[in-house]
């Protein structure tokens, strides 16, 4: 029997929900993962800054995963957004509005984290399961999440 075999079947919903709030919901849907990747670089690039005092584009291609020229491709999109700046030979930085970005990302993951350790989820899939929620999550939820682990 497949694993997919064994999960229980769920019927299908008895009515749609409204077409513009099913609209909606997908609507930010995609906002969030178009906005995600931009994220995740400028948390990275934060990081790499406060830790090394540079963020290379290659040593950004390389945590995130990606080729070089993907990482320089978005960080050229974090520079039209003005997010970040670059120097010839002194990698790139972030402007205000990126370090304020960052600060915001961490603090949404770090939350998302601390909630999935509070469920009982091991750190290691805490920390990796973030990753992705922690961009598609509310700003009420995240509140309701703050709210729940400061009642606990």
């Amino acid at each position: 029997m497949t694993a997919q075999a064994k999960e229980p079947r769920s019927a299908p919903p008895k009515e749609l929900p409204a077409e513009t709030t099913q609209a909606r919901r997908f609507g930010k849907t995609r906002t969030a993962q178009s906005t995600a990747l931009l994220e995740d670089y400028v948390e990275l690039i934060a990081d790499l800054l406060a830790t090394h005092g540079e963020a290379r584009p290659t040593d950004v291609a390389r945590r995130l995963g990606v080729s070089h020229a993907t990482a320089i491709k978005t960080i050229a999109r974090l520079k039209r957004e003005g997010l970040a700046t670059s120097k010839p030979y002194r990698g790139v930085f972030l402007t205000q509005e990126g370090h304020d970005l960052a600060s915001r990302v961490r603090a949404r993951h770090r939350l998302v984290v601390d909630i999935l350790l509070a469920l009982g989820v091991p750190r290691e899939a805490a920390e990796s399961d973030a990753e992705g929620i922690e961009h598609h999550v509310s700003d009420l939820t995240l509140a309701a999440f703050a709210q729940f682990l400061q009642n606990r």
